[in-house]
C-alpha cells in the first residue's frame, strides 16, 4: 500500500528518531529552510513538524533563529540526509509528489467508475504546476494500486472500476484473505495487533469526525499489514491486485457527501479473535466483513452513478 501518512507527520517521525538516536545532539539548531531543502519539500510541512515537536517538548525556543534540540547552548551543525535517516531517494521523491497524491487519487477513482480514460502526463504536470518527474511519480504510485496502467505508445490509462470489477475483486478477497489470515495468525506480533486495536477504538470514539487518512490506516492495518504475515507469498502477491478497492469506497462516499461507513467493530472482532488464536472465529468474522463490504460497495456505486456527473480535469481525456 502507498504510505498515506501526512507529509508533516513523516517529517516529525524522522526528526524525532534522529533526536532519540543522538544523530541530532542536544543544542542542535533546526531551521525551516535547511530542513525543507533536505526533505525536498516546501516549508509549510516542515513548520508543522517543528511545531509538533516543540509542543511535545522535544524542541525549544532560544534567543535566535530556529529551534533547539532539547536546550542548552545553540550548536549550529551542517545537517545531512544521513543525520535525518533519509534514504538517497527520500529527499527527491518521497515528499515532492506526496502533497498532491490524495486529490489526484480521488480524481482517478471517481472517473474509473465511468470507464476507460487516458491520463496525459504533461497536462497533469501543467495542471499542478510541477515538473514532469513529480507527475510521473504520482502516476507510478497510482499504478501500484492498480488505478492506472501504461498502454499502447506508453500512454497512461485509467483502469475501469465498474460494478463487475468490484464484485470480481471482492470474490477474490473472500477466497484468499481468510486463507492468508489463517497462516498469518500465529506469525502476527502481539504488540502490532494491540496497536491496531487501539487505533480502531480511537477512531470509533472520534467517529464521524475522522480524517480520511485514519480510515486508510485502519484498512491497511488489517487487510495489508496483518495478511503480509501469511506463509504463502503467492497468496499475498495475488491480493495486491485487490488493494485498489480499499481506498475507492472512501472516495466515492465522500463524493456522495457521506461519512465513510464505520467498520471498526468488524475489524476489532477479527483482530481480537486473531490475538486469541481462534482461527475459525477470525476467518468467519473476516468473511462476514468482506461480504458486507461487497454489498455496500455495490449500493454506493449505484448511488454514485445516479447522482454524480464528474467533469474531468484537463489531464483526464475521454476516449
Amino acid at each position: 500500500m502507498i504510505d498515506r501518512t501526512p507529509v508533516y507527520a513523516t517529517m516529525t517521525a524522522h526528526l524525532r528518531d534522529a533526536i532519540a538516536d543522538g544523530r541530532l545532539p542536544r543544542g542542535t539548531v533546526l531551521l525551516e529552510s535547511g530542513l525543507a531543502a533536505l526533505f525536498g519539500s516546501s516549508r509549510a510541512p516542515v513548520k508543522q513538524a517543528l511545531a509538533t515537536l516543540e509542543e511535545e517538548g522535544t524542541l525549544s525556543r532560544f534567543d535566535g533563529r530556529g529551534l533547539l534540540v532539547g536546550g542548552g547552548d545553540p550548536v549550529r551543525l551542517r545537517l545531512t540526509a544521513d543525520m535525518l535517516g533519509l534514504t538517497e531517494e527520500a529527499p527527491a521523491k518521497a515528499f515532492t509528489w506526496h502533497p498532491f497524491y490524495y486529490d489526484f487519487e480521488r480524481e482517478i477513482i471517481l472517473h474509473s467508475v465511468f470507464g476507460r480514460f487516458r491520463v496525459n502526463e504533461l497536462a497533469l504536470a501543467r495542471h499542478l504546476d510541477v515538473g514532469r518527474t513529480v507527475a510521473r511519480d504520482l502516476l507510478i504510485q497510482a499504478e501500484k494500486l492498480g488505478l492506472v496502467q501504461k498502454g499502447e505508445r506508453a500512454h497512461w490509462w485509467i483502469v475501469p472500476l465498474d460494478e463487475a470489477r468490484f464484485q470480481h475483486l471482492y470474490q477474490l478477497r473472500i477466497l484468499l484473505e481468510p486463507a492468508a489470515l489463517e497462516s498469518a495468525i500465529s506469525r502476527m506480533p502481539t504488540d502490532m495487533m494491540d496497536h491496531m486495536m487501539d487505533r480502531l477504538r480511537g477512531v470509533s470514539r472520534s467517529y464521524p469526525t475522522v480524517a480520511e487518512q485514519a480510515f486508510d490506516q485502519l484498512e491497511t492495518d488489517l487487510h495489508v499489514d496483518c495478511l503480509q504475515f501469511t506463509a504463502n507469498p503467492e497468496v499475498a502477491a495475488a491480493l495486491k491486485r485487490t488493494h485498489c478497492i480499499l481506498v475507492s469506497g472512501k472516495h466515492i462516499q465522500v463524493a456522495l457527501g457521506r461519512s465513510p461507513d464505520p467498520f471498526m467493530d468488524e475489524h476489532l472482532e477479527i483482530l481480537q479473535a486473531a490475538k486469541a488464536g481462534d482461527t475459525r472465529k477470525a476467518k468467519a468474522a473476516l468473511v462476514r466483513h468482506l461480504t458486507s463490504s461487497a454489498r455496500k460497495s455495490t449500493e454506493r456505486l449505484t448511488a454514485f452513478h445516479a447522482q454524480i456527473q464528474a467533469a474531468p480535469p484537463p489531464y483526464i481525456h475521454r476516449l
